[in-house]
């Protein structure tokens, strides 16, 4: 089931950042920061962490941060929630901001959960009479139970984050802020998290996203903003930025010695390339979640990796589901050193997977003629749930196998084409 699209933007900016620039003093010993204070006289070197950045988002609108680690975006959604102050510029919002970012930073350990709404929602502008109003519902959202009533420092972190995120998004806000994860908990809640969100997106909320998973930018947001060393480098609709940012990618991993493409997300975020070597564990599952079964390909023979003996190239992908949810099933396929290949899924086709009973599904992919050219290749799978942003389960560079092709000309793979 492809994600609903947001309302069109419209109207007056909701949130307008002009010539925002942050900078951080840094001294050499706390003694340089006390003559600082004291003699006024400048005992620091700056560190400018953003400079210049403009942009103005309006209703409805969904916008995606990317950039390298140390680009800048952390700043910038701490200046966004007013968590920090800009050094230069100004920052407009409109309405009501709410920002995911630390979530249960504002607890007090020795408080109850149900103490902690009331202290840690005033500090975001819930007033104790509205609280009021939304404790029952907040406390139905975060399951806790009678945990509720016990100190904070008594929960589990999963607990202390079912509660911030059910605090942060009981009241619909003008403008959300995301900073990396969707989702937190477990599938369960993840569900429900992501729920909220998009019926938030649904409803006209605009978005900020920041993330380093490119499947998730494409999928949540129509515009994009490249933090480059602070600067922005480009904004605009969302694929031809994050092209440009995926060349900028590949271009700095060759430098290193990497290539490295991400067509799915992986366990951080990224995938493919020399990373690929050796498969990434996976989190402890809870009992009863949904997860990949087994994934077979037909025709391989022996060897270390094994070779493909036929030209056609047929994935089974069998997974457990969660409840009655349909889910969807991705697939990959990368060079095992290299670069991803291609990337496919069942909800960006508009295909089922064939329900076996007792909750297990499948899915067959049939690549007829493989148009890859010789060499060893790697394949993952991926679990969805059934709008394909929480991915449930992942089997990350699962299976090696080799592959020759009858063909004598160089390449990666033989394109569709014909001679005239």
């Amino acid at each position: 089931m492809a994600v609903s699209p947001p309302l069109q933007a419209s109207g007056a900016p909701v949130l307008r950042v002009t010539g925002v620039g942050k900078e951080y003093r840094l001294y050499a010993s706390p003694r340089d920061r006390l003559k600082a204070l004291v003699t006024g006289r400048r005992y620091h070197r700056s560190h400018w962490a953003l400079r210049e950045v403009s942009f103005e988002l309006r209703r409805g609108q969904c916008l995606g941060v990317i950039g390298d680690n140390g680009a800048g975006k952390s700043s910038l959604l701490k200046l966004l929630a007013g968590t920090v102050q800009p050094s230069t510029g100004r920052i407009e919002r409109i309405g009501r901001v709410t920002a995911i970012l630390e979530l249960g930073a504002g607890f007090h350990p020795d408080f109850t959960g149900r103490d902690n709404l009331y202290f840690a929602g005033s500090l975001i502008g819930i007033g104790q009479a509205d609280m009021q109003r939304l404790e029952p519902e907040i406390a139905e959202f975060a399951e806790l139970g009678d945990a509720i009533h016990r100190p904070v420092k008594t929960y589990s972190s999963g607990m202390v984050v079912r509660l911030a995120f059910a605090l942060v998004t009981a009241v619909q806000p003008d403008v959300l802020i995301i900073d990396e994860a969707l989702a937190v908990g477990d599938q369960h809640f993840q569900k429900k998290c992501i729920e909220r969100i998009t019926a938030f997106r649904k409803a006209g909320c605009t978005i900020l996203f920041c993330s380093h998973s490119p499947y998730h930018i494409r999928h949540l947001c129509d515009v994009a903003l490249w933090l480059d060393g602070g600067r922005v480098r480009e904004i605009g609709p969302t694929e031809p930025v994050l092209g440009a940012y995926e060349m900028h990618t590949r271009l700095r991993n060759a430098q290193d010695g990497l290539d490295i493409a991400d067509p799915m997300p992986g366990a951080d975020g990224e995938s493919g390339g020399a990373k690929a070597a050796e498969p990434i564990p996976l989190p402890p599952r809870e009992e009863g979640a949904a997860c990949i079964v087994s994934l077979t390909v037909a025709g391989l023979g022996e060897g270390d990796p094994p070779l493909l003996q036929s030209r056609d190239l047929v994935a089974t992908i069998t997974v457990r589901g969660r409840a009655d949810e349909r889910p969807n099933i991705g697939f990959m396929i990368e060079q095992s050193k290299g670069v991803g290949i291609t990337s496919l899924a069942t909800h960006e086709e508009g295909v089922t997977p064939i329900s076996m009973g007792d909750g297990l599904w499948r899915s067959v992919l049939t690549f007829p003629d493989l148009p890859l050219h010789s060499g060893e290749y790697v394949v993952s799978a991926f679990l969805f749930d059934e709008s394909g942003l929480i991915v449930y389960d992942q089997w990350l560079y699962y299976m090696h196998f080799r592959f020759v092709s009858p063909t004598l000309m160089p390449g990666l793979v033989r394109l569709p084409h014909r001679w005239s």
